[in-house]
C-alpha cells in the first residue's frame, strides 16, 4: 500500500511551539552495588513532533474530514511535510492522538494542535563525519555553482 501524502492545502505547521523530541534509544540497567551499564536498545529511533496549524475554516473543515476519513482518525501513516535541521522534506508520520482544536483565534482562523510521530529521527546519510566541511559548505558550493555554471 502506497503512503499517504499530505494534502498540498495543509500550511507548514507554525515556528511557535514545533519542536522534535527524539525517543531515547538506551537502556540503562543498574547494578546492586549502585553502578549501572547503558547499552543501545535499537538503532531506528522515533521522533515527537509538536505542530500546530492555523487555517481558515474551509481548510479547517476539510482537514478534520481528512484525519477521520483518509488517515482512520489517525491511525494511518503519511509522508508529511516538516522541518528538521536538515531541512524541509517529507516525513513518514503518524499522529500521536487525536489532535487538540479547532480553537477560534483573534483573526479568525482555527488554531489545530497535534503531537506527530516520525517513523524514524531525521539524520545525515554515512559519510558525512569524514568530511564534514563539505556539509558545512554546502550552500556556499551551491552559491557559487549557481552563479559560475554555464546556461543551458
Amino acid at each position: 500500500m502506497a503512503l499517504i501524502i499530505q494534502p498540498q492545502w495543509l500550511p507548514e505547521p507554525l515556528r511557535e511551539g514545533y519542536g522534535l523530541r527524539h525517543v531515547s534509544p538506551l537502556q540503562r540497567s543498574k547494578f546492586v552495588s549502585g553502578r549501572s551499564m547503558s547499552r543501545r536498545r535499537y538503532t531506528s529511533t522515533p521522533t515527537e513532533i509538536e505542530v500546530r496549524w492555523l487555517l481558515d475554516a474551509p481548510r479547517a473543515a476539510l482537514f478534520e474530514k481528512w484525519f477521520q476519513k483518509v488517515l482512520s482518525d489517525g491511525v494511518g501513516w503519511f509522508a508529511c511535510r516538516l522541518r528538521t535541521p536538515l531541512g524541509m522534506d517529507y516525513y513518514k508520520s503518524r499522529f500521536l492522538d487525536i489532535y487538540d482544536g479547532p480553537v477560534l483565534t483573534s483573526g479568525n482562523e482555527w488554531l489545530i494542535t497535534a503531537s506527530l510521530e516520525m517513523y524514524q529521527r531525521a539524520l545525515l546519510e554515512d559519510g558525512w563525519l569524514e568530511s564534514p566541511d563539505g556539509y558545512l559548505q554546502a550552500s556556499l558550493i551551491d552559491r557559487a555553482a549557481n552563479r559560475e555554471w554555464p546556461k543551458a
